[in-house]
């Protein structure tokens, strides 16, 4: 019976009568064993045989190119050494990209979205200005009880800013604003993943026994007193804070911020720096109360903005003490106003108020220590910034009315 040899690719080989029916190949030529490995791999292993001869082509392609891209290869290791990316989550959160040298050209930081309750107030609209002119997206949140439209009426026909009227809380009294509305704010950076920043402020220090005033001083404060409902609910609102850091690991960061002043301060709000420009602007006297020996420390708004920056970009919690260690006497920041505005200014003193602190200075080591910060402005240069603000907005209605009459007559 004739035997059968089957190959892989479908021939057949029989016997012939010659042979007995047993097979007997062909004696091998030269290399002949190449040119059969060669049509096996072609014939059944055509994939593997495709992926090789890519492999070949592209290895050929890398090594032609090389010598060209060298160069630039090198050049952007040695631009990006040393760079690293902050990346946050951003609703009331924000900071930079880069820590310890330049961004590589064509690389850019990336834009986030950035919640700012209160924005259209003092403050709040000028920090608003830092983060639209770096390319973020603003939402402002704010119940316009004591911001105005026209801090932020620049903004509106960017597409990257959007402003809504709306309460944190109802501010029926001052420490349910405090204390309801940075609850719903931790609330919400808790579902979220944000980066918390609570500005709290040096009046938790109350009238203190210790001066400068450190971080680490627990304070001064009449729980009972006319002031409490601020001092304490800005105390309370620290404690929230920290408390939500801890037990549920929300990233937060504290700013005590101690007397600021500029463009865009309520005229009427109370505070004595925008009281004594308003009323030397309309010839009334400066009111100073008590004897005028009280000291306070005055930022100009542009180095506090720089401050919150700084810390919403670093990675310590705080508290920091942001504030001008610059101490002036009630009765030396007349003396400014008056140089400033009208020499002839009046001083009218009156009462002192109840619980009025007798020193405020800030020690703000740990602020340069740690983030590198300190206020660059000093008063005589930042106060006429906001005399010209509050002239135009306090005898902008009686010119354009005074033109107009003239352009009747």
């Amino acid at each position: 019976m004739a035997s059968e040899l089957t190959y892989r690719g479908g021939a057949a080989a029989h016997g012939s009568a010659s042979n007995g029916g047993e097979y007997s190949p062909k004696p091998s030529k030269p290399l002949s064993w190449l040119s059969r490995a060669a049509r096996y791999a072609a014939a059944e292993h055509r994939p593997v045989f495709a992926l090789a001869g890519m492999l070949f082509a592209a290895a050929l392609f890398t090594f032609s190119s090389s010598s060209s891209s060298s160069t630039s290869a090198s050049s952007y290791t040695a631009a990006s050494a040393g760079f690293r990316h902050l990346a946050i989550a951003g609703h009331p959160s924000f900071r930079e990209s880069s820590v310890g040298g330049k961004v590589p050209l064509g690389l850019r930081r990336r834009a986030l979205r950035v919640l700012v309750t209160g924005g259209a107030g003092f403050v709040g609209s000028h920090l608003v200005d830092r983060l639209v002119e770096r390319g973020d997206s603003v939402i402002v949140v704010d119940n316009f009880f004591t911001g105005r439209k026209g801090n932020i009426a620049h903004h509106l026909q960017n597409p990257r800013f959007e402003v809504i009227r709306h309460d944190v809380y109802n501010p029926i009294k001052t420490i349910k604003t405090n204390v309801v509305g940075t609850l719903n704010m931790l609330g919400l950076a808790k579902r979220i993943g944000a980066r918390f920043l609570l500005t709290s402020t040096s009046e938790v220090y109350g009238d203190p026994l210790q001066h400068p005033q450190v971080e680490t001083y627990w304070g001064n404060v009449n729980p009972i007193g006319v002031r409490s409902c601020y001092d304490e609910g800005k105390r309370t609102a620290e404690t929230l804070t920290m408390d939500y850091h801890r037990g549920a690991n929300l990233e937060v960061r504290i700013a005590r911020i101690f007397n600021t002043y500029g463009p865009r301060m309520c005229i009427d709000d109370g505070r004595v720096v925008s009281n004594f420009v308003a009323q030397a602007l309309r010839k009334e006297p400066l009111t100073v109360y008590g004897d005028g020996k009280q000291t306070r420390s005055f930022q100009y708004v542009s180095d506090l903005v720089e401050g919150l920056m700084k810390l919403m970009e670093g990675d310590h919690i705080g508290p920091f003490n942001l504030g001008n260690p610059g101490e002036f006497t009630m009765l030396e920041l007349a003396k400014v106003v008056q140089d400033t505005i009208d020499p002839e200014a009046h001083i009218e003193f009156r009462p002192n108020t109840a619980d009025d602190p007798h020193k405020r200075k800030p020690d703000i080591s740990r602020a340069k220590e740690l983030l590198g910060w300190e206020p660059k402005v000093p008063l005589h240069e930042g106060l006429p910034l906001m005399v010209t603000d509050f002239r135009k907005r306090i005898f902008g209605d009686q010119e354009e009315s005074t033109e107009a009459a003239g352009g009747l007559s």
